[in-house]
């Protein structure tokens, strides 16, 4: 797939429709008035291995929501779901808003390596502005707005490709911030910064939870988690273990396999 359609799929894309509550009691009962995107019975295999295997999920598009778990959890399938650039063998996804109404959110999606167009930063967040149906007239000034709030406006005519990894990665996320969606998705958002372009990545992660925009990302960093989540969904082997607030998730973890996971034990 070339990159530009790459890019094009993961543009702001809705979820809405009918689905029933969550996992947990307690955590489907938390989130009964929230804006929340809801999984059922989700299965998904590739051959013989089962991706997801028979998820239940709500999941707020308002809030920061770690998603933990080692390799291999299910982790950024489950974002992939999110987003639409997947779809699942069986089960249903359906967005909510805070009353029960069905919604379709708009999300914008981040992958783990970002995918830069060979053009300059600014004509990787314009295309982005094209493919979400902006005028071009509009274009310019909305494309240089979100490259100010990541600090890279001076490096709007440098070719994408070049910029450093932390320039890149903040690149990524203003072009999918730029189209304004309801909610963000971030796989392995700081993974391979150093810690100065980390610690940019997640003060801009929170100025824009501050403004009003979700932020789901998935990170096997416990540490990242604590300092950003407001909730977290702990995953493993394809099923949704632990669903909840995240002070209290990482107070006690209910589950063995969570309680294995944050002592830094190998899981299987």
């Amino acid at each position: 797939m070339r990159d530009a359609d790459l890019l094009s799929r993961a543009g702001s894309a809705g979820a809405g429709g009918p689905a029933p509550a969550g996992t947990a009691s307690s955590a489907a009962a938390s989130l009964a008035g929230v804006d929340r995107l809801e999984f059922s019975a989700i299965r998904l295999r590739r051959g013989a291995h089962a991706l997801l295997d028979g998820l239940d999920l709500r999941l707020p598009v308002r809030m920061r929501t770690a998603v933990l778990g080692a390799n291999g959890a299910g982790k950024t399938t489950l974002l992939q779901l999110a987003h639409g650039l997947i779809a699942p063998d069986s089960g249903a996804i359906a967005g909510r808003d805070a009353a029960g109404a069905a919604v379709a959110w708009r999300f914008g999606f981040v992958f783990q390596k970002p995918v830069m167009l060979m053009r300059s930063a600014r004509a990787n967040v314009e295309h982005a502005l094209a493919v979400a149906g902006v005028p071009r007239a509009r274009r310019r000034a909305r494309a240089d707005r979100a490259l100010s709030e990541v600090g890279l406006l001076d490096a709007a005519q440098r070719p994408a490709r070049r910029l450093s990894g932390g320039e890149q990665q903040r690149l990524a996320i203003a072009r999918a911030d730029a189209a304004a969606p309801d909610c963000l998705l971030l796989d392995e958002p700081t993974s391979s910064l150093d810690p100065h372009a980390a610690a940019a990545i997640e003060r801009h992660l929170l100025a824009l939870s501050a403004a009003g925009r979700g932020i789901v990302f998935a990170t096997h960093d416990f540490a990242l988690a604590r300092r950003l989540a407001q909730r977290v969904v702990f995953m493993h082997l394809g099923r949704v273990l632990e669903s909840g607030d995240a002070a209290t998730f990482f107070a006690g973890p209910r589950s063995i396999e969570a309680r294995r996971f944050l002592s830094g034990d190998l899981l299987q």
